[in-house]
Formats: structure tokens, sequence, C-alpha cells
């Protein structure tokens, strides 16, 4: 791959990589997704005093007989090397030796969002923050990452939303990422729909056309997984509760989304930060592309629905 070669100073042997995860140990396998098998690992560095120690990573080992291969592995390289934002995932480095392509990043503690959608720890604080940081990701990939172009990230879902031990959120996996240009109200390129069932923009799956706001649909679909605490399909189900999309905008017409939030979140909720965060969340899913909001607009309703949650009756009567 002649294109790594000015990313030389990323490289890291594959040999250190199968000591830091013990030989690809089953014991170290932490995930599989459609790259291949995640395993945790301890990769030995040296710090400034040239002593040795360890970084905790998570590594990435492509499936060669998996659905994605040299061009997601380039992919994800060049963005994670090109962009860097407290939002994104942080990439250590990478192998290319022989046959074996392995991706190096830093190891987030709490693992991803959607292990965490039904969990009655989490509070609706703690989602209210994990939903802004993410916002805030994918704002800057649509309008922060220089002039001229964006990054429309294709894949957003709660699987592909990482979280520090702070339960900071960090937006991954960048492979089937696209750069299409930002000097125009509304970016689209045509290529064939790519992405996750449940998540995708109908209009992206019906006409080829991906846009920035076919990232801002799919995002719409993760902040109801994180205020409903499943996820955006169920195989399980035969009926209308099957896709997540579909039936929210059944029970928000008829004015019962409250049906299917998670009881133990609707006890903690300001009736206000919850009218905001469904109200942004609601116009995300608009059949209409044009309708819905830009991701700097969904960053500062998210802020809001945080403040009204925060705020307290005291702070009120002060006014």
């Amino acid at each position: 791959m002649a294109r790594l070669q000015e990313l030389d100073h990323l490289r890291i042997s594959f040999d250190d990589i199968k000591s830091a995860t013990n030989n690809f140990s089953h014991q170290n396998l932490i995930g599989l997704g459609g790259f291949g098998p995640v395993y945790k690992g301890q990769l030995l560095s040296f710090t400034h005093s040239s002593d040795p120690g360890t970084t905790d990573v998570a590594v990435k080992r492509l499936n060669v007989k998996g659905g994605q291969g040299e061009r997601e592995f380039l992919t994800e390289i060049i963005m994670l090397a090109s962009y860097k934002h407290d939002n994104l995932v942080s990439l250590i480095g990478f192998s290319d030796d022989g046959n074996e392509k392995v991706l190096v990043y830093k190891h987030e503690a709490n693992g991803s969002l959607d292990n965490h959608l039904s969990s009655t720890n989490l509070s609706w604080e703690q989602r209210l923050r994990i939903c802004v940081g993410a916002a805030r990701g994918l704002e800057y990939l649509h309008d922060g990452v220089g002039a001229g172009h964006r990054v429309l990230h294709r894949d957003v879902k709660s699987s592909n939303i990482l979280l520090n031990a702070n339960w900071e959120a960090k937006i991954s996996d960048f492979g089937l990422s696209k750069i299409g240009p930002a000097n125009q109200q509304f970016t689209f390129l045509v290529t064939s729909a790519c992405g996750t069932f449940g998540y995708l923009d109908p209009l992206y799956v019906n006409t080829g056309v991906l846009t920035k706001e076919s990232d801002v649909y799919s995002f719409g679909v993760v902040l109801f997984e994180v205020l409903c605490g499943r996820l955006a399909m169920m195989g399980k189900y035969e009926d209308d509760r099957r896709f997540l999309s579909r039936l929210v905008k059944l029970h928000q017409e008829k004015g019962t989304l409250h049906q299917i939030i998670i009881p133990d979140l609707l006890e903690q909720m300001k009736p206000s930060s919850l009218e905001v965060f469904s109200n942004i969340a609601i116009q995300c899913l608009d059949e209409d592309r044009k309708k819905r909001p830009a991701m700097g607009v969904i960053v500062k309703d998210l802020e809001t629905a945080l403040t009204h949650q925060l705020v307290s009756y005291l702070d009120i009567l002060k006014f």
C-alpha cells in the first residue's frame, strides 16, 4: 500500500501486536464487527525517560473472509490520521504485515454504547452527556474538518459510539466514510447504499444519494435508542416493534411516546428536558431530508436538554 508510506510513523510491528494481545488469545477477545474480531491488549511503549510502560489498546484484526477489506482498512487509517477531535476514537497505529491487516486504537474502558442502552445504572444526565459528545464529534466531521470538504460517516450507530472511563463519547469505525464537498447547502454523493439495517436513511437506500442528512437520520435513531433503551432493530418482533424508527413515529403521532421510554428514565427526567430532546430527535427522522436539522443545531438542542435537566427549582426561583 504505497499510500501508507507517508504514515510510516504509525506502523507497529505485527510481533508487537501479537505480544500485546497474547497472540490474539480468545481470553482477550472483546468484540466482533464487520471488519473482524477486536481484542484488548497492552502495548509496550516508552515514556520520555525511555522507561518501558504499557498502553491499553483495542486491536481490530481484519477477517479476510469478511465483508470489509483493504479499502476500508486504508480509509480508516487515513481518516483517523487526518482528523482529530475529543469525540473521535484515537488511532495509535496499524500493521499491514503480509496478509495481516491490523488497526490499533486507544482502548475505551466502557466499551460501546449499544451494550449500555437498557442499563438502569446509566442515568438520564449521563445519557444526555453521551449524546452531546457524539453530536459534537459528528458536527466536527460535517463542518469542522477543513475548508471545502466534510466527512460523511455513513455508519452512525450505537455500536460505533465508544465510551471512555468517564463515559465520554467517541465516534468510531470510519471504514465506510466518504469525503464530500462542503461548499454547498446539501452535500451529496451518489454511491451504493452502505451502513447498518435499521439506521439507514430511507432516502439513501431508495436513491443511492448520500448526504450529511443521512448521518443525521442515523443519529436520530441512536437518540431514540438512548431514550427507549433498545436497539434500532430487534428480530424477535414481527410487528411494528421490530424497527425502532417506525415505532417511534407511530407513538409520536398518537402522543404516546412516553409508553416506550425506559420507566426509570421517565422518573428522572425534567419534562422540559424530555421535550427538547424528543423534538430534536424526531426532526432527525423526517422523511424530507431538507427538514432535518444540521449537526450544529442538534448539538445546541441537546445541550439545552442537558441544561434543563440540571437546573433545579431553586435556580428557577432565583430568576
